[in-house]
């Protein structure tokens, strides 16, 4: 008679002895109330009367699928997004929530969709990392209660109209043109400046002029093919025309 008792009592301890990983909690409950939570490593509950549901901890990736939606100054776009998450209550991830992983993807995607619909265009290309961290916030402000904690959410892509694509590269190309006409003509200026100054310091000493042209015509005189006009100043020929008449007077009184 005491054999099988015994025989029982053996199958009843040993079919009780669970496992959990050191990623994994063990959530006990003893006649469908909590009563424990168990893990990681070797642990025992009374069959029957405790049955346990398990959590894995590790960090969990979802991909939130495109999602097509208006931004603040009327453009459609879709975006998509990488959340990731993880456990760190098990005791209120199974108790607060029917299904953690779902409601998590669920809120997310509506969080995702309310944020791009208060931010324009620019301002979802633009600011991409304080959108991302705003999302974060807000989705794990409300996750909290379910013992999930949001780690990181980030924008994977946003897809434009084609129609607003054109219109944006035309916009770019106004931009860089704008800009480029704008540093020419600050060149052009900064030139007039410092020619005006040469100007003025050359103005009081005819011999830097001189100087100055007798340079500009050998610059000019480096291309064979060039037909060179050399202007005399007035000075030179007033005095050429005086030498000239000085010589001829002399010639006719000899």
């Amino acid at each position: 008679m005491l054999y099988p008792i015994i025989v029982f009592a053996l199958v009843v301890l040993i079919s009780g002895i669970r496992v959990a990983q050191e990623y994994q909690r063990a959530i006990v409950f003893r006649l469908g109330r909590f009563n424990a939570i168990k893990g990681p490593g070797l642990y025992w509950i009374i069959p029957i009367i405790e049955r346990q549901q398990v959590v894995d901890i590790r960090t969990k990736t979802v991909d939130l699928e495109q999602q097509e939606t208006i931004t603040k100054d009327s453009v459609t776009i879709k975006v998509n997004a990488v959340l990731w998450f993880k456990i760190i209550n098990p005791e209120g991830a199974i108790l607060k929530v029917v299904d953690y992983n779902k409601a998590v993807y669920q809120f997310s995607v509506s969080a995702l969709r309310n944020i791009i619909g208060q931010h324009t265009l620019d301002e979802v290309l633009r600011e991409r990392e304080q959108i991302n961290a705003t999302l974060q916030k807000i989705v794990d402000q409300t996750t909290e209660p379910w013992g999930v904690k949001i780690e990181m959410v980030e924008m994977k892509d946003v897809e434009i109209p084609e129609g607003m694509q054109r219109a944006m590269a035309r916009e770019a190309e106004a931009i860089r043109e704008k800009r480029a006409r704008m540093v020419k003509a600050e060149a052009e200026l900064d030139a007039s400046i410092k020619l005006t100054q040469g100007a003025k310091e050359m103005e009081g000493s005819p011999i830097a002029l001189e100087l100055r042209r007798m340079q500009m015509l050998s610059e000019i005189g480096i291309d064979n093919n060039t037909t060179t006009i050399v202007l005399v100043p007035s000075d030179f020929s007033n005095a050429a025309r005086s030498f000239t008449e000085l010589v001829a007077k002399k010639n006719n009184d000899v």
